[in-house]
């Protein structure tokens, strides 16, 4: 019997399949789907701003040195009406703007996050570094890091979308621990 294969397809990857069952059960989950579980999951948005011509829709999250927990970034997501640039920075400066909550993702938790936000429309003042630079057309976005970039005590995250006259908006979710 050439090319029968009794157990796998010759042509893919070792083919597996798992047994659920009630007494010996396998749950698979992703980390951010463990951190929520356990309440460390956190989401945090600009909601959808109107952003004047030369200035940047700007979202930062800062881990305070002493905290004790570090951030992992799961996602950054949102929008914009019009082409724009997609900029993470390590770092910079926000004066000013608003301090937005971050939301708990096990709804009902009481657990908080440690981490400082500040939002604003505006120009990242500072010293920074280029994490990701992404040019983006109209329309929404979605960037999976899945822990990727990682944001410990002393250290600040900012993300920036812009520059220009349009509406835009920033997500991001990340995980504590």
């Amino acid at each position: 019997m050439t090319n029968s294969n009794v157990f796998n397809q010759s042509n893919g990857p070792l083919y597996t399949q798992l047994t659920n069952t009630f007494s010996t059960p396998g749950i698979e989950s992703t980390p951010e789907g463990g951190a929520a579980a356990a309440g460390s999951n956190f989401a945090l948005t600009t909601s959808n701003v109107s952003i004047g011509a030369g200035l940047n829709l700007l979202l930062q999250v800062a881990n305070s040195v002493g905290s004790g927990r570090t951030l992992y970034v799961s996602r950054i997501s949102g929008g914009t009406t019009a082409a724009a640039t997609l900029i993470v920075y390590s770092g910079g400066t926000i004066t000013g703007g608003t301090t937005p909550t971050p939301v708990n993702t096990l709804l009902g938790n009481a657990n908080t996050s440690v981490m400082t936000t500040r939002q604003i429309n505006g120009t990242l003042t500072g010293t920074s570094t280029i994490l990701l630079s992404i040019p983006l057309t109209a329309g929404i976005y979605m960037l999976s890091l899945n822990g990727s970039i990682i944001v410990p005590p002393g250290q600040t995250l900012t993300i920036s979308t812009g520059t220009g006259a349009q509406t835009a908006a920033i997500n991001l979710s990340w995980w504590e621990f």
